[in-house]
């Protein structure tokens, strides 16, 4: 019983060739442009903080010369409020023991009669 077998083969020209590689699309920037636009901008990131920091400097430096220029005119402020107080504080004194014999408004009682303006503190 012998059978003819057939066997298959090509078609004539051969099959067509096989498609292997991978078909990607291009799917953005490679990673030496993305690591480049990363230097970038933080180099000007850096750049705009050292701007700051001397914008902030010059304006520190200001406002520390406008203090140093303002406390003699503070000061002159404080003493005129200083001297003012005092004569008020005399004059009810003087208003206050007006009935009592041999008081003196305004003389120290530490027998003193050195002017000693009160204390104060400048703060820069």
């Amino acid at each position: 019983m012998s059978i003819q077998y057939r066997q298959d083969m090509p078609p004539p020209g051969g099959f067509e060739a096989v498609k292997y590689k991978r078909n990607l699309p291009f799917r953005g920037p490679s990673g030496l442009v993305i690591l480049g636009a990363v230097t970038a901008v933080c180099a000007y990131g850096f750049y705009r903080v050292g701007k700051g920091n001397l914008e902030r400097r010059e304006l520190e430096r200001e406002k520390v010369w406008s203090r140093i220029h303002l406390v003699p005119l503070l000061v002159a402020e404080g003493d005129r409020d200083a001297y003012r107080r005092q004569e008020a504080a005399l004059e009810r004194e003087r208003e206050i023991m007006k009935d009592v014999k041999g008081w003196e408004p305004g003389k120290s009682v530490y027998n003193n009669a050195r002017y000693r303006s009160a204390e104060s503190i400048v703060v820069l």
